[in-house]
């Protein structure tokens, strides 16, 4: 692989007629916070011009050169009072003009439902568009595009889109979530496991099987009709190897070189860790990720750049509410901060969830912004994944009771909840496209289902699912990536069955659908599951009770993960049970008179509304 880590030649570019092919951002925005813009200016030979712009308000401070004859990096300062409109921009030899450039620069859009950010009244509902739904047959294979769509291998292309996603905006909606993150949507032509999105060609291009730039936008504003937000998934750590830079690199430092290939060791923990060797530290966040995935060097300030204006051209351009950054602890964490901070001076309101893929609460907390932690970083991120209550909720419904077994685990990893600035700010979840469905990881027990789903969406942070765990879609890693990732069934034309629909999904999947979509709904009304504090009571006999409180609502739930009923004494819970004398049950909607003693059901939960 050590041709992928080198230097492109760029002597066929002496050949060629002095050109630009592209530059990136391919379009900004006046009346940014930060008023500088650096553009990259792609083409055979165009170092060898002197740019020249004449446009009122925006000020060409410097223009830097590189190794590769074919870019130049413009600086440009745009004055707040730089007026909406097309910009020349001349690449001159002497006085001669021999390429003209036409820049537009936008009038921002303002409004309400434009970059929202996302918080604990809402539900996040992950999805992988190529096995989502498949709206336009027609872009299913496209020109240029290597991997074709091949629906009977479980790791190709099926054909999943844009459209898709939007023609299923009302399902969402009446299901109950709030808030739609999507894998990547970018061009990932790669030539083989390129649905997933993760290795990106193009930063600024959604992948024409998806469909395009302006499909996405407007995808965002009806999701935006319709009281839906809208999460980007992006990658900094990493491009895909074909990338149009790949045999001419700007820098020879544009990836982070090595001899040879040399793959990350995977363990983000070093980046925290004080005792970690440095040469433990550098193969973490230097080593490339996969031979297919590039690893970017965001040390270098034009690739920093680079990746900080693309989140903003994005942010604004579609509208965004949010943004989930993959691999979050990989790249260097410094840019990372950095980046923070130039996103929270545009959006102040708007919310980036980290994918901290740690065991320990420690090490997660790390991540998210603090200012405990020891080394003095400060990560400037507003939301982190919730990773070890994942695995713990994995475990937790399997278990016999024990003293560290069982609903146990989950009482042990929120108690654990002093490390974190806010742990209302962890995105919680029992699965998501990396790890074994949940329905899988539970033996396909829908009791055992039914108590996980009432625990995630009721204790505190921000609850995801995954798309097709409301129909117990099953999935395990061991049996491939695939395999967690199936198709939704009804999302292609001639599926023998919608499970979109009710009449198309089996009685198991409607009774799984029916128990989220009261849960979901009901969860959107109670501010108690929203921002309530939490209190909760050590796991005694296998039962697990903890209540959310807030301006006098409050919520009661219990969790029994015995096989057979069990009776639980009250008078335990006396200090949140003051003054409260009866409960409605959230999902069977009856009210029950709170007594001395209360029977739960075998494998239950129980969500009780206190008046």
């Amino acid at each position: 692989m050590a041709f992928l880590l080198t230097l492109g030649s760029s002597t066929f570019s002496y050949a060629q007629k002095i050109n630009v092919k592209r530059v990136d951002p391919p379009s900004w925005w006046t009346g940014m916070h930060d008023h500088n813009l650096q553009l990259l200016v792609y083409g055979p030979r165009i170092s060898e011009t002197h740019p020249v712009i004449d446009y009122p308000g925006v000020q060409l401070e410097q223009t830097i050169h590189v190794k590769s004859p074919d870019y130049l990096f413009l600086d440009l300062i745009i004055s707040p009072g730089a007026k909406p409109g097309t910009m020349a921009i001349h690449f001159k030899k002497g006085k001669k003009d021999i390429v003209k450039y036409a820049y537009t620069l936008n009038k921002r859009e303002k409004g309400p439902k434009l970059h929202q950010g996302f918080d604990n009244s809402d539900v996040i509902y992950l999805l992988m568009p190529d096995r989502f739904a498949n709206g336009d047959t027609t872009n299913d294979n496209m020109p240029g595009m290597l991997e074709k769509a091949d629906r009977s291998n479980p790791n190709g292309r099926h054909g999943g889109d844009i459209k898709g996603i939007e023609e299923h905006l009302d399902y969402l909606k009446d299901l109950g979530i709030t808030t739609i993150w999507s894998t990547p949507l970018m061009e990932d032509n790669m030539p083989a496991y390129s649905y997933h999105g993760y290795a990106q060609t193009d930063y600024y291009k959604v992948d024409p099987r998806f469909g395009t730039n302006r499909n996405y936008r407007n995808m965002v504003r009806e999701a935006h009709k319709k009281g839906l937000k809208v999460i980007q998934d992006m990658v900094f750590n990493h491009c895909g190897t074909n990338y149009f830079w790949k045999n001419d690199l700007p820098t020879p430092d544009w990836y982070n070189p090595w001899p040879k290939f040399t793959r990350s060791n995977y363990h983000g923990g070093v980046v925290s860790d004080p005792h970690a060797s440095k040469y433990d530290y550098h193969h973490m966040v230097a080593g490339w990720f996969d031979s297919s995935m590039a690893d970017l060097d965001q040390d270098n300030p034009l690739v920093a750049n680079y990746l900080i204006q693309n989140s903003i051209w994005w942010i604004e351009y579609a509208g965004l509410d949010g943004i989930r950054q993959d691999t979050y602890p990989y790249p260097y964490k410094d840019f990372m901060a950095k980046w923070m901070q130039r996103i929270l001076l545009e959006y102040p309101h708007f919310n980036v969830v980290g994918e901290t893929w740690f065991s320990y609460p420690a090490t997660v907390a790390y991540w998210l912004e603090n200012d405990r932690n020891k080394d003095g970083y400060h990560s400037h991120l507003t939301n982190v994944f919730d990773f070890p209550l994942m695995m713990a909720i994995n475990k937790a419904f399997n278990e016999k009771p024990g003293w560290d077994t069982g609903l146990a685990r989950l009482y042990e990893v929120i108690s654990q909840d002093f490390v974190y600035s806010d742990p209302m700010k962890l995105g919680i979840f029992a699965g998501n496209h990396d790890s074994n469905r949940i329905f899988s990881s539970l033996h396909e027990d829908l009791k055992a289902w039914k108590m996980a789903m009432a625990f995630l969406m009721t204790t505190r942070g921000i609850p995801e699912i995954y798309y097709g765990d409301e129909i117990v879609m099953t999935g395990e890693k061991s049996k491939g990536d695939g395999n967690l990732r199936k198709d939704f069934p009804g999302g292609w034309p001639g599926d023998k069955l919608d499970a979109f629909t009710q009449q198309g999904r089996t009685p198991e999947q409607n009774e799984a659908f029916n128990y989220m979509h009261r849960l979901l709904n009901w969860r959107k009304t109670n501010k108690a599951v929203q921002f309530g504090t939490l209190t909760h009571y050590i796991v005694e006999n296998g039962v697990y009770v903890y209540f959310r409180s807030y301006k006098g609502q409050k919520v009661m739930v219990l969790l029994n993960n015995n096989e057979k009923p069990v009776t639980v004494d009250l008078s335990r819970f006396a200090e949140d049970l003051n003054g409260f004398t009866k409960g409605r049950n959230v999902i069977k909607g009856n009210t029950i008179v709170l007594g001395k003693e209360m029977e739960l059901p075998g494998k239950s939960a129980e969500i009780l509304e206190l008046e």
